[in-house]
Order: C-alpha cells, then sequence, then structure tokens
C-alpha cells in the first residue's frame, strides 16, 4: 500500500524528515522544550504544510485522526486513531507515520485528537 501517493516510502514525501519540518510535530528535546522550529506550540492552522500527492493536507501530524475501524479484528470498544500529533517525537513516537496504528476508546476526550471531513 502506498503512503500518500508512494509506495514504499515512511512518509507520505519520502523516507526521511528532513529539514525543513513537513509535518507538526514536536521539534526539540521532548517533553522538556519544543523549539517550535514549524513555528506552531499545538495545532497548526490548515494548509501549513503541502498536501501529499493525493492532495490531502495534513495527513499526519497535528493531530490524531480517529477512524471508523476498530481496533481489533474481533471488533471491541476501541476505534483507531492515525496520523500522531504535535506531542508526537521522532525520539519516541513513529505513529505519526501514517501505516502506523494506535487505539483508544471513543469516549475519551484529548487535546491532541480529532476527525477529518470530508465532501464529495
Amino acid at each position: 500500500m502506498g503512503m500518500g501517493g508512494r509506495v514504499g516510502t515512511r512518509y507520505p514525501w519520502g523516507d526521511e524528515l528532513g529539514d525543513a519540518w513537513p509535518c507538526n510535530i514536536w521539534q526539540g528535546d521532548f517533553p522538556r522544550r519544543n523549539t517550535l522550529a514549524d513555528g506552531y506550540l499545538t495545532t497548526a492552522p490548515v494548509r501549513s504544510y503541502r498536501p501529499n500527492d493525493y492532495g490531502l493536507w495534513q495527513v499526519i501530524g497535528n493531530v490524531w485522526e480517529w477512524c471508523a475501524d476498530t481496533f481489533s479484528p474481533e471488533g471491541g470498544g476501541e476505534r483507531v486513531l492515525r496520523g500522531g500529533s504535535y506531542l508526537c517525537h521522532d525520539s519516541y513516537c513513529n505513529r505519526y507515520r501514517l501505516a502506523a496504528r494506535s487505539s483508544n476508546t471513543p469516549d475519551s476526550s484529548m487535546a491532541n485528537a480529532g476527525f477529518r471531513t470530508v465532501t464529495a
């Protein structure tokens, strides 16, 4: 499965984070100091980063995105979260890769989670 239109890459833009912060994650020494290298302490405004090859904006970083899928194939109460958030740091959290999944219960409240609306 391709990541954002690219086959076999770790991120929608390639395999490396690079120097130009292509997504909103924690920059600096987590959790002590965020250097704000991308200009944002928490969420970044829509369209702050380039879209992926499918034209979707900010599909990783910024906030975790709730998915309709259950985390376990057998069902259960936990739902899938994808994309990571502004609290992810490369040293401990690789979950901002699109291929990675996390989970939580739908009644959870988190400042770093949201959902994506799509119109046809």
